[in-house]
């Protein structure tokens, strides 16, 4: 959703679905060997899921009927990454990975933001940043680079997982301890790379929407621009990812009552094993509600003044 809430904005060259430039699985950080040739980079890098998506379209779940043209050009998007390379001198990691994000959103044709002034790409992929090598591969390449995680309150994770992916998560405890990997790598990058990493919580961006978005157009150095409040693909409103009931398109308010459809012995044993770690996160996480209130009281005094 969050990734969603980037797409559309002037400056931010949103990638529209989830970030699959993963080798060999998607949550691994590609490594990219500078000994290789160009042609060698671009078929580690390319997203395979670009030619599904241009022949059928984008949906946000099956279940959904709504699918949204999605015009890519593959054969496009391989000269253009080839020609970048071949006007750089020096070639470096980061070059590779700069050639790509120019060539991928070159590539999408029916981009709807495609043009402006871009300061930063954001982009989606699940599990990556619990493992510490890949997060140490991201910052080497983009020291400049900045990593928003999301926790959710295990309560409202649960359900919402168990529902989307029975056989994965069905086992209560096998599923929490996947829960408890991720919130503890959020705390360890918090740690090790400081100011260039920011915790929310999944219930204030649900809840407190403006001011998160907000706080991140701050933290990502853009302006705030109200299609940051609005979930979008290539700037049409889009509906959320549920297991649940189908809602319209934007923010999803019931996802924050998602414990209700637990037992009570399933409510206490995700508060037996997550408890202390979910308390370890919220200590790092971005107090919202406070950097609301000091806004506020800031425009009192400034108005006083």
């Amino acid at each position: 959703m969050l990734s969603q809430l980037f797409d559309g904005h002037p400056e931010v060259h949103a990638h529209p679905h989830e970030l699959k430039v993963g080798y060999p699985k998607k949550y691994n950080w590609p490594e990219i060997d500078l000994n290789d040739s160009p042609e060698q980079w671009f078929e580690i890098l390319f997203e395979d899921i670009v030619v599904e998506h241009l022949r059928h379209g984008y949906k946000k779940m099956e279940k959904y009927k709504e699918t949204f043209l999605f015009t890519f050009l593959p054969p496009l998007q391989r000269k253009i990454f080839l020609k970048y390379l071949n006007s750089v001198e020096t070639k470096t990691r980061r070059s590779v990975f700069d050639a790509y994000m120019t060539s991928y959103f070159g590539a999408w044709i029916n981009n709807q933001n495609r043009l402006g002034q871009k300061k930063i790409v954001t982009a989606f992929t699940p599990r990556l940043t619990m493992m510490k090598n890949n997060v140490k591969s991201f910052f080497d390449i983009y020291p400049d680079g900045r990593l928003i995680s999301i926790v959710r309150d295990p309560q409202n994770w649960f359900p919402s997982a168990t529902r989307h992916k029975l056989k994965k998560y069905g086992d209560i405890k096998q599923a929490l301890a996947q829960w408890l990997d991720s919130a503890k790598s959020m705390v360890q990058n918090k740690k090790r790379y400081g100011d260039r990493v920011c915790i929310i919580t999944f219930e204030d961006l649900i809840k407190r929407t403006e001011s998160v978005m907000q706080y991140l157009a701050e933290f990502l150095n853009i302006r705030f621009d109200e299609i940051l409040l609005t979930p979008t693909f290539n700037r049409i409103p889009i509906k959320p990812n549920t297991s649940f009931k189908l809602e319209k398109p934007g923010i999803m308010i019931s996802a924050l009552e998602r414990y209700k459809t637990l037992s009570r012995e399933e409510l206490q044993i995700i508060n037996e094993m997550t408890r202390d770690v979910y308390n370890q996160v919220v200590d790092v996480v971005v107090s919202i509600e406070n950097v609301a209130l000091k806004k506020s009281q800031i425009k009192v005094i400034s108005s006083a003044g």
